[in-house]
């Protein structure tokens, strides 16, 4: 274990916090549980990895990869991040960017001009990849790509997405013209309405500095300068946003069915105001009674916090999901998973909620190899409509594998159901169409879809029964 901050390896990852150093060595710090498992998910995306537990499951897949795992104290760890709760893991890559000529023609680019905020910069990265944007350019003096705030903020996503960086905005701007790309410039006061303007398959979006927007010279050589048309009181939208409107707008005039896609994020958009309305009441009742509180209603109140941050997170990673399975670009990363742990995992989360039933594992299956992250959204989904449509009992969650192939049950009495009307609840259904998540049991049957394998329901005797079945590690179809 690495006890000393001055040790050199630890000295040498620390020096990544500063731009200078990071371009001498070309290398970046990746922190947190997500962006390391997505970079893992790759091979050649980390060259070594410090954690503060040498069992985390993280560490033992880049064991297992032949990555050099460096084991550290709190302390140290301390300086190797930026954040004030470090997570315990925190791996060195190197750099991922791109030539401008690298980049898909028949896609959707985003470039950025004088963006300085990294937060901004690491989300619009985050929403290219959930679009299945063609890359994303760090033109003028924009935030370093690298920056570790914009690599936190991108979630992994700076590994899924082509980025390009030292290219001035209006090179850039001609580089994807000559290549094709219609440019339009992002501008609060541009002349043509998102929503009514044509967009190409090959778009460039054009986006400027969070303070003073677009210059005159980029401005005047872009194609079309666009509004996002605001409908409301707000003066503006924050970037990011307005980004994350744009690409998907894009997205959603390149889908066949577009009333799927507007399904989707309105599902997502409903089911996410329930837990965000009941974290703000809690958040402000703690923040203006807590000296009146008990330890017992403080608690009370933490809990109900972490259970609504847990859905929410949830389906965000649904929504995540459900754009790259309709883009194409869905990828499964197989790992040794313990099912019942999985399973045991989303039990204690959702029992935050007292008036969650409880989920209990009937055994058999132990550890398989699958998509271990995939593999839990998809019981959450399962525990969530038996939720609303078994009314009585516990959740019990079974599963076994034979033949190499997984298969997965989760079950509840008193179906509310009729047998006619339970393949609806896998569609894409609008608010206000019924009970539950709007997204889950759709996202989770696609997701398996894409390994090559299937989901569906079922009425076993007084029984409502979910199936997700997956094939062997490997075969076609399946996660390489």
């Amino acid at each position: 274990m690495l006890t000393s901050a001055k040790n050199p390896k630890v000295v040498a990852a620390v020096r990544l916090k500063k731009r200078a150093l990071r371009e001498e060595e070309r290398r970046f710090l990746v922190e947190g549980a997500q962006a390391v498992g997505e970079a893992l998910a790759e091979e050649g995306r980390l060259v070594s990895l410090f954690v503060t537990d040498e069992l985390d499951p993280l560490a033992v897949r880049a064991n297992q990869a032949g990555i050099p795992v460096e084991v550290v104290t709190a302390p140290v760890m301390e300086r190797l991040t930026s954040t004030v709760t470090p997570q315990g893991v925190v791996g060195v890559a190197p750099f991922v960017d791109r030539s401008i000529e690298e980049l898909d023609v028949a896609g959707c680019v985003s470039v950025l001009h004088e963006v300085r905020d990294p937060g901004n910069a690491g989300t619009i990265l985050r929403s290219a990849d959930a679009a299945g944007g063609s890359g994303v350019v760090f033109g003028g003096s924009s935030v370093d790509p690298y920056n570790p705030k914009t690599v936190r903020a991108s979630a992994g996503s700076i590994f899924h997405v082509p980025l390009v960086r030292h290219t001035p905005t209006p090179e850039a701007v001609r580089a994807l013209r000559e290549r094709g790309f219609a440019v339009l410039a992002m501008d609060a006061h541009g002349e043509d309405d998102l929503f009514d303007t044509e967009l190409m398959d090959s778009t460039a979006f054009v986006f400027g500095n969070e303070a003073h927007g677009l210059p005159d010279d980029v401005l005047r050589d872009a194609d079309r300068r666009i509004r996002v048309p605001h409908a409301g009181r707000a003066e503006s939208l924050n970037l990011a946003a307005a980004a994350t409107v744009c690409l998907f707008e894009w997205v959603r005039r390149r889908r066949a069915s577009t009333e799927t896609l507007e399904a989707l994020v309105a599902a997502a958009a409903h089911d996410i105001r329930s837990p965000l309305t009941a974290m703000k009441g809690f958040g402000y009742a703690l923040g203006k009674r807590w000296d009146d509180m008990s330890a017992e209603q403080r608690d009370m109140m933490l809990r109900g916090i972490l259970h609504d941050a847990d859905r929410m997170d949830t389906i965000l990673r649904q929504l995540l999901d459900a754009a790259r399975v309709m883009s194409g670009r869905f990828e499964a990363f197989l790992e040794p998973a313990d099912v019942g742990a999985i399973v045991s995992h989303v039990a204690e989360q959702q029992s935050r909620d007292p008036d969650h039933p409880a989920i209990r594992w009937g055994g058999e299956a132990g550890t398989v190899l699958a998509d271990a992250a995939r593999l839990k959204t998809t019981i959450l989904a399962f525990a969530e409509a038996l939720v609303w449509w078994g009314a009585d009992g516990d959740i019990e969650v079974r599963a076994h594998v034979r033949d190499g192939r997984l298969h997965l049950t989760a079950a509840r009495t008193a179906p509310r159901l009729d047998p006619e009307t339970l393949e609806r609840v896998f569609e894409a259904r609008a608010p206000g169409s019924g009970g539950a998540s709007k997204l889950g049991l759709y996202v989770a049957r696609r997701v398996a879809a894409a390994q090559g394998g299937r989901v569906w329901g079922e009425h076993d005797g007084d029984r409502l029964v979910f199936h997700l079945e997956l094939p062997p590690a490997g075969a076609d179809g399946g996660a390489p």
